[in-house]
């Protein structure tokens, strides 16, 4: 008996150890805690830390971090515009300024079907107004690159003319002949040739309404989609198509269907083959981005891991998933919270993080759209939608949108995963010559020649040097932080190792800058890997155990007092 209450003493102990730790640094404690579980709420945080606790025995989702993958590499930064809303130039031109002022790369902006081929098939003639449906899209894209931004074209919103039954199903219900959707998506590659490279074929098809008032189909999805993937590249072989976003839900049917589900049977269905990118949502909703739970039944930021692994199973572990909308919702008190409710500080916070996040844990993931940049007026102030905006239509700016600025200006790195030579952080200085390859990584590879470098801040412990295989050749000088620089002879290179040479190890896991600079020609390169070693990973358990057998003692404690308490009652 006396050694077991020597044993409760040293745990009552430790435990209070921990709690007067937690007490002393409980800022700081609470942004660690709230970086792991997405939760602002202590007892929550516990909940979180302890399910994380438990996952370390689960396998973790194979998601191939390291697998080659194009479109991967790209600027990460993007919004989701409306500028086909506003009606005076001066505006687009003043959205756009704000954009690329802010860093941003990329907008994903809607080309509506029913605005542009209406009022009937061929037609692009606006007669109320008098005038080509086309002006203000071509508008935008003239204007976009004066402000070097891409645009992503979302293709969807079918005119009533394409339905037997008109508006009876929703605006959203898929046309009754999909080949009029192919030749609308031909119609619109065909006049931005050369002007827009990416394109996003419907949106949401899970889930009422995007499929209309009616059962959700991925098979009927999947064949528009092959209609519009054919059509798109037979118009222009370069264009970059983009799948519908899924949108995040547990639903099993009809009207919305799990994602998760949803994407499965788009395998079945045949999909593979008629995508570049897979596009899904990824709203944090009701925690924060540093929710890490992976659950089927449960919508988070986590969730497109999830959508990673079934995209790995199905065989398609070298294509990458962008983002379409990210945000989270800054909904007054006082109004429904359909979407979550978060402050407008906690807003701009849980969007850097999730950028952050993504760019450090992610390398499937590419661009990620944040929704959205802002409306054309206020008309819609009553909704809880409206309160996603980066700014107001008076283009008075929320926090978010100085936090993603400041954010942007300093997130050019190279986070961990297989990296090509195109890689948007990559500064390659001199006469490098891009090669196309079927048999390289990535289709692709450089040749330098003498005093050709490429330099870069990469996110990690280790860096690898990827060789193009036969022949091997050349030399280069390595200058890794301010360590003394290396010379490497890259025919020593073996063979074996799938032409990989070690370029740093075990360095602390954090921001580190490299240099390589050819010395004897030539050299051909044909990416990078970035990985974090052990002893990053090591240390987090170790922590997360720590919290976790924290909260469970709390609990065991809490449970077992609350029991005394009624035995004395």
């Amino acid at each position: 008996m006396r050694l077991v209450k020597r044993r409760l003493l040293v745990a009552l102990s430790v435990i209070g150890l921990l709690a007067l730790a937690a007490f002393l640094t409980r800022d700081a404690t609470h942004q660690l805690l709230a970086d792991w579980t997405g939760e602002e709420d202590f007892q929550y945080q516990l909940r979180g830390l302890g399910y994380l606790a438990l996952s370390l025995f689960q396998p973790s989702p194979d998601t191939a971090n390291f697998a080659p993958m194009k479109y991967a590499d790209v600027n990460p930064f993007g919004v989701n515009t409306f500028l086909e809303q506003e009606v005076e130039e001066t505006k687009v031109r003043q959205t756009l300024q704000m954009i690329h002022d802010a860093g941003f790369h990329w907008i994903r902006q809607e080309f509506p079907w029913e605005d542009i081929e209406e009022p009937g098939k061929g037609q692009y003639w606006d007669v109320k107004y008098n005038h080509s449906t086309w002006d203000k899209y071509d508008l935008i894209v003239r204007l976009a690159p004066e402000y070097d931004i891409q645009i992503i074209a979302r293709l969807d919103h079918p005119p009533a003319w394409t339905r037997h039954d008109g508006r009876a199903r929703g605006d959203f219900a898929p046309p009754d002949n999909y080949n009029d959707y192919g030749d609308f998506v031909a119609t619109v590659v065909n006049r931005y040739k050369g002007k827009i490279k990416y394109y996003q074929l419907w949106n949401e098809p899970n889930i009422y309404p995007e499929w209309g008032n009616q059962p959700v189909n991925a098979a009927d999805y999947v064949r528009l989609l092959k209609i519009g993937y054919t059509r798109a590249k037979q118009a222009d072989p370069n264009v970059v198509i983009l799948s519908a976003g899924l949108a995040q839900t547990t639903e099993q049917g009809p009207k919305n269907v799990s994602d998760l589900t949803f994407l499965q049977q788009m395998y079945d269905a045949g999909v593979r083959g008629y995508f570049d990118i897979l596009a899904v949502q990824d709203y944090g909703l009701f925690t924060g981005p540093g929710d890490r739970r992976l659950d089927p039944q449960r919508t988070n930021f986590s969730r497109p891991q999830l959508i990673r692994q079934i995209m790995v199973k199905n065989g398609d572990a070298d294509k990458s998933i962008w983002a379409m909308e990210i945000g989270w919702n800054a909904v007054p008190l006082g109004m429904d919270a359909p979407y979550g409710r978060v402050t407008a500080q906690q807003q701009a916070d849980y969007a850097t993080q999730a950028y952050a996040r993504a760019q450090n844990e992610w390398p499937w993931m590419g661009a990620m759209m944040y929704w959205f940049f802002k409306r054309a007026d206020n008309h819609e102030v009553n909704q809880p939608f409206y309160y996603f905006r980066m700014l107001n239509p008076d283009f008075t700016p929320m926090p978010v949108y100085a936090a993603m600025k400041d954010y942007i200006a300093q997130a050019r790195f190279v986070g961990i995963g297989f990296h090509s030579t195109g890689d948007w952080a990559m500064d390659w200085r001199g006469a490098w010559e891009t090669r196309a390859d079927s048999q390289a990584y990535f289709g692709e590879y450089k040749i330098g020649r003498l005093g050709d470098s490429v330099s870069f801040i990469f996110s990690g412990t280790d860096l690898d040097l990827v060789m193009k295989q036969n022949p091997y050749g050349g030399a280069v000088r390595v200058q890794v932080d301010n360590q003394p620089p290396r010379e490497i002879a890259l025919w020593r290179t073996d063979p074996e190792a799938g032409g990989r040479v070690a370029l740093a190890r075990n360095l602390d896991d954090g921001e580190h800058r490299v240099t390589v600079t050819v010395t004897r020609a030539p050299v051909a390169i044909n990416g990078f890997i970035v990985q974090r070693g052990n002893a990053w990973w090591e240390w987090k358990v170790l922590v997360v155990w720590a919290f976790g057998g924290f909260a469970l003692a709390v609990g065991a404690y809490l449970f077992w007092t609350r029991m005394n308490a009624d035995k004395r009652g």
